[in-house]
């Protein structure tokens, strides 16, 4: 359902820090993964190549805070700790499959505009290097 502007502007203050916690690079991939099956934190790590133990503490606690994630110990030697999507974040399984698939649709695209803005940029700054001083953009 299409918001208008008013309407975005009037809900921006409470929903905005839901949606940068939710639209965190690791949030949306910890949730995709913990959909398929609840995972233990180190299997996560392993997963999710490049997260700190650090960012990944703090996403799942920022997940866990927002109803989106659950946490269970597990009473082994040594402990345990398990994730899982709770029913709430579940419901973000279709959208982000959306984003997914929308992503890889329009991959070849959005990298042929990413070439050619570079290619663009880097004759726009060439050229102005060129430039006489009295010619110069001014900053």
């Amino acid at each position: 359902m299409p918001y208008t502007e008013e309407q975005v502007l009037a809900t921006l203050p409470g929903i905005r820090p839901i949606l940068e916690q939710i639209a965190n690079k690791w949030s949306i991939l910890i949730l995709t993964f913990l959909c398929e099956q609840p995972k233990r934190f180190n299997a996560l790590k392993r997963r999710l190549d490049g997260i700190t133990q650090k960012a990944l503490t703090e996403s799942l606690r920022r997940l866990e805070r927002n109803g989106l994630v659950a946490r269970r110990v597990i009473p082994v030697s040594p402990v345990a700790v398990e994730y899982s999507i709770t029913p709430l974040g579940r419901e973000l399984q279709a959208p982000f499959l959306a984003l997914y698939d929308w992503a890889v649709k329009h991959q070849r695209e959005i990298e042929k505009a990413q070439r050619s803005f570079d290619s663009a940029l880097k004759l726009s700054t060439s050229h102005e290097r060129k430039l006489p001083p009295s010619q110069s953009p001014k900053k």
